[in-house]
């Protein structure tokens, strides 16, 4: 897809570093939750359950930047039946394909999400807004807008301002950022209804996630 080779980012996750991500990441929800309880204390599904208490379990999720799906493997579990993701890396794309084949999977960037204005209740992100480099950031931020009807989701790495972090040798991959306000600033049709900062076990960092809702 013309999408994927837009950025130096994502060349680097399309290719033998991404697919080396994926597989030494959690691979199933159950040692995803396990990973957040050793972050932070609380699993992934104690998280969702506190972000997500009213939104209906009909409502329509799209993940961007799904990976292999465990993230959506556990919204399935509390009851949400209508889930989509999308992905850059075909590797982990058919994973996730394999792992939660009730949900709608498609090979896209969040440049350029491929559904229409407001199709979805719900969209958000976990660790991907952290990849985009800040010039593109906004790129990503208007289509994530553009397809959410009324909820804006995410989970990401924290930092009072945009900061770049070297990730594992490399430079030019990762940015941590307060993006609840960065998506606040952007959009005026946008509210927070809920963030907490999340603070890891064994070091000084955090990682926020927050829930947003436009008003009009």
């Amino acid at each position: 897809m013309k999408a994927q080779q837009e950025t130096p980012q994502i060349s680097e996750w399309t290719g033998s570093f991404g697919r080396e991500y994926t597989d030494r990441n959690p691979q199933n929800a159950v040692a995803l939750d396990a990973l957040y309880r050793g972050n932070y204390g609380v699993t992934r599904r104690e998280l969702n359950q506190r972000f997500l208490q009213t939104i209906p379990s009909s409502a329509r999720i799209l993940e961007v930047g799904c990976n292999i799906g465990n993230q959506l493997m556990l919204l399935q579990q509390l009851g949400y039946a209508n889930l989509h993701g999308i992905e850059i890396q075909s590797y982990a794309l058919e994973k996730a394909r394999q792992q939660l084949p009730g949900a709608v999977f498609t090979e896209a960037s969040a440049f350029a999400i491929p559904f229409p204005g407001e199709s979805f209740d719900l969209v958000f992100t976990s660790g991907v807004l952290i990849r985009i480099a800040p010039a593109d950031l906004s790129r990503a931020l208007d289509e994530i807008h553009r397809v959410a009807k009324t909820w804006i989701w995410g989970l990401e790495y924290y930092a009072p301002a945009s900061t770049e972090i070297r990730y594992r040798g490399h430079n030019g991959l990762l940015w941590k950022n307060d993006f609840a306000q960065v998506y606040l600033r952007r959009f005026a049709d946008l509210e927070l209804v809920r963030e907490e900062r999340l603070r890891y076990l064994d070091n000084e960092n955090s990682d926020a996630m927050f829930l947003l809702r436009r008003t009009v």
